[in-house]
This record gives C-alpha cells, structure tokens and sequence, in this order.
C-alpha cells in the first residue's frame, strides 16, 4: 500500500498548501505523510485513476445488477464476500431481464459455501438478503427511474425494502457515477472522525445529509471527484481503521 506511494515523486509534484491551513473550518491540511490527513487523501487521489478506482459500473450494466450487488454487500459482509455471492447469483441467471426469482431459490443459493480467496466462506443473513433481493428484482421492474436527477433516482431507490440511504447512495455513485452522493459507511465515517470532519454523536440515517454535505464540501475543497475520494478513503480505512482501533 504505502510502496505504491512511493514510485513516483513526479506523481506528487504540485503546490501543496500549508500543514495548518484548513481545508473547512476545524480540519487543516497537515502534510502527505500525515495518516489520514487531507493532504494524505489528496495524495492518493493524485496517484489513482479517476475512474477505474472510484469503482463506477460499466456503461450498460443493468441496474438490477447493480442494486443486486449493493444490496447483498453492506454491514456485517466483507467486499470479497459481497464479489462472490454476486457473482454466484448472477451465473445462476438471477439477474435476467423479466427472471423474477422466489425469496426461497436465492437464499438456496446464498447457503452454498463461496469460495472467497481459496477458502470456503458462509454467506451471512441469507434468508434476510434472499427477501430483500426477491423483493427489489420485481419493484425494479414495475419503476421508472429519473435518471437525470441524482436526488431524485436515490429517493425512487430508497422506496425499496432494505435500501436506506447509505445503500442508495452506493448504486446511485455507482450507476450513475454521481459526484453529487456520498457513501458514508463505517470506514468513511471513521475516517472522516480521525480527521475532524465530523464531529460529536453521529445518528444514522436521521444525519446522513448533513453529513453528506460536509464530505461533498470537503471534496470540492481538496479538488478531488466524491466518487473517487469516497472509493479511495473506503479502501484505505478498511486496513487503517483497523491498526489504528488496536
């Protein structure tokens, strides 16, 4: 991780500001080697490609599939585990135009061992996740979606039994390879604690706009596309969050 870092000076070669000026009120720059300063953040995203590392689906990948993916990853399951149990459902044809598969034959399915980096891995909350997806393949199919607007496609998402705003905001950033959302789940939200961004008790869903409002703002200020800033935090918290909660 930090190696890659370290390939090329070129890479980082521009005016950084100074460690004690503040990107927002209360959160200075600090420097690029400072963990997890914004400086660190802004370099990263100098090092990382704009689109491919920002995670943004591929132009024509349907939105069932999309949602798919999203709603049988989240909480309590890991990105590997969230690959493999998609990727199983989606051989299965679970994801074809006008399949509407039982609650009953998903989670069959989600019950099969997955093998996950050479090991045979469990599923968690099969029967849960099963409902949820049977569910959300039949509304997707009866809803219009507005596309153009960013607000409104994540509010038509959240319409859907078991997508909240977090959720919502996963496959609008990906689908639609909005700027305009932010993911904030348990990496980000403690990555952007560690920096001062967000500060006293944190309610989720009741402050997830607010909050929202203060990373998009944050983006903007460090000149670094939400989507990519979001995706690289995500990455990087999974491995730091858990060396620095030791």
């Amino acid at each position: 991780m930090f190696g890659q870092r370290k390939r090329s000076r070129e890479g980082l070669a521009w005016e950084w500001p100074h460690p004690e000026d503040e990107v927002v009120p209360g959160v200075k720059w600090g420097r690029p080697e400072w963990v997890p300063s914004p400086a660190f953040w802004k370099a990263l995203a100098k090092l990382s490609h704009p689109t491919k590392d920002s995670f943004i689906s591929e132009p024509g990948t349907p939105l069932i599939s999309e949602v798919a993916f999203c709603l049988l990853g989240g909480y309590g399951i890991r990105m590997e585990v969230n690959r493999a149990a998609f990727q199983l459902l989606q051989s299965e044809g679970c994801f074809q135009t006008g399949n509407r598969p039982h609650t009953n034959d998903i989670e069959r399915l989600l019950r099969r061992p997955l093998n996950v980096e050479g090991k045979l891995i469990r599923y968690r909350f099969p029967r849960q996740r099963a409902e949820r997806l049977s569910g959300a393949i039949r509304m997707i199919e009866e809803m219009s979606f507005p596309i153009y607007d960013f607000r409104e496609f994540r509010r038509a998402l959240m319409i859907i039994p078991g997508i909240g705003p977090k959720t919502a905001s996963w496959i609008t950033r990906n689908w639609l390879g909005s700027n305009d959302v932010a993911i904030l789940d348990i990496h980000i939200l403690r990555g952007c604690k560690m920096m001062g961004l967000f500060r006293g008790n944190i309610r989720l869903p009741q402050d997830y706009e607010r909050l929202e409002e203060l990373f998009l703002e944050f983006a903007r200020n460090i000149d670094v596309p939400a989507s990519l800033l979001d995706a690289i935090m995500w990455r990087e918290m999974r491995v730091l969050g858990a060396h620095f909660s030791r």
